[in-house]
């Protein structure tokens, strides 16, 4: 006869057993992904003024308006000097082919345009026109927006300026951000200062009425913002961008290159305000510091859930190059590792290594996707011992293995259709950037089933 406690082990036993095939049974399996399109969409000269395509990367040169795909081009000048010698070209996608829409008469840019969308035929171009004759350097600038439809027969778009808080000093390097509440029919820019590297930004509706304005101010010089507007409330993450403050690692790396750019990005930075038009940002928090180190961090993405919980995606090398390590950091790593920060209340409440770098596999590059079901994915391009992208599951969370996408080609550096930019979520993917041609600027569509 049994005991009693073999008998109890096997009900328990039997309990759990079943426990797990009922979870089997029941657990969603993991969503295919389809390519639905992978095309290049242009080619271009470079322009050497410091900037690219995706130059502007906390911002997206794609929208998607309904069933019609819009990319923001830049094209560079020939023979126009610099800096501002490129300009944007609007160019929409229809059954299958890229079609030009809406160009600039002439070359006044030195960054690409990027965009925005409040509805399913509306975009809003944010240009930063050159005020000053060809040739010009660090040359006064206007930062406006060009409003475009999809019914307009015009496509020089309507032209809607902002107001900004107090005297300005916008020059070429605008250092922009940008982001677009579809729901409540507004638009927020954000352009740097290039005297004292203050953040100015404008709240504005449908219209182009500015509804408010301010400043936001950092500890140190922080750029390339990816920044999410909603529900009056708004959130921004930025990088630091200032000259090596370190004067032996500067002398240093000078006497060893001759280099005389020598630009660091070190502390991640983020801030929000409950409501834009009536309460100031609140003093930026640090996310993650690599100074100790001479590391370098790259912001990749910021999501806000509708609690208001920021979810943070960035890269983080602890020491940024051989040269600095063999003398003054030995066995630091120099592998970036992808890592997901999450916000509440103003102050960190998680930190994790999502993709730990190593020789064998890197995640260098992701960006944010929301789904209507309100899964949160990162699209990430690996490299190592082979070249792939894929979805890594961010919200809520999974320790489901990453979703490869079958791209015959990956992208190592891309932009999406974003919520930040007005786009709603979807359970497809746009995707501009490179694929390994430096030339080439490239799009995919990923369909999730």
């Amino acid at each position: 006869m049994p005991s009693i406690r073999f008998t109890l082990l096997l009900a328990v036993t039997s309990t759990l057993a079943f426990a797990a095939t009922a979870h089997a049974e029941t657990a969603p399996a993991p969503p295919k992904v389809e390519v639905q399109a992978e095309e290049d969409v242009y080619t271009f000269v470079p322009p050497n003024n410091g900037s690219g395509p995706l130059w502007s990367y906390g911002c997206t040169p794609i929208t998607r308006l309904g069933d019609t795909v819009v990319v923001s081009q830049q094209e560079t000048g020939k023979d126009v000097p610099l800096l501002t010698n490129t300009r944007w070209r609007l160019l929409r996608r229809e059954s299958g082919a890229w079609k030009l829409w809406a160009e600039a008469e002439g070359y006044r840019q030195r960054e690409p345009a990027v965009v925005a969308t409040l509805s399913k035929d509306a975009l809003y171009l944010y240009v930063n026109d050159s005020q000053t004759p060809p040739g010009t350097k660090y040359g006064e600038c206007k930062p406006y927006l060009l409003r475009f439809t999809l019914a307009d027969k015009d496509t020089k778009g309507t032209p809607l300026y902002p107001k900004w808080d107090g005297p300005t000093t916008f020059t070429d390097h605008s250092y922009r951000g940008y982001s677009a509440d579809a729901a409540a029919k507004q638009l927020v820019m954000f352009n740097i200062d290039a005297k004292t590297s203050v953040q100015h930004w404008s709240l504005l509706n449908e219209t182009g009425e500015t509804l408010g304005n301010g400043t936001l101010t950092y500890p140190i010089r922080s750029c390339y913002s990816q920044v999410q507007l909603t529900k009056g409330a708004c959130h921004v993450l930025a990088i630091s961008d200032i000259v090596e403050p370190v004067e032996e690692w500067k002398k240093y790396k000078f006497d060893q290159t001759k280099a005389t750019w020598d630009y660091v990005f070190r502390i991640l930075y983020y801030t929000s305000t409950p409501d834009l038009r009536s309460k100031p940002f609140a003093a930026p928090i640090e996310v993650a510091n690599v100074d100790k180190t001479a590391g370098h961090i790259s912001n990749q993405d910021l999501w806000v859930a509708p609690d208001g919980t920021a979810y943070i995606l960035y890269t983080e090398t602890e020491t940024a190059s051989a040269l600095m390590r063999d003398k003054f950091f030995p066995g630091k790593s120099l592998v970036p590792s992808m890592k997901l920060a999450v916000v509440k209340d103003g102050a960190v409440i998680s930190r994790k290594t999502l993709v730990e770098g190593s020789a064998e596999r890197v995640a260098s590059h992701a960006r944010f996707h929301l789904t209507p079901e309100g899964v949160l994915y990162a699209l990430t391009f690996f490299s190592g011992k082979e070249n792939y992208n894929a979805l890594l599951q961010i919200h809520p969370e999974s320790a489901a293995e990453p979703i490869r996408v079958p791209f015959k080609t990956p992208f190592n550096s891309f932009c999406l259709a974003t919520v930040r930019e007005g786009n709603s979520p979807s359970r497809t993917i746009d995707v501009i950037g490179h694929q390994g041609k430096a030339d080439t600027i490239a799009y995919g569509e990923i369909a999730i089933k």
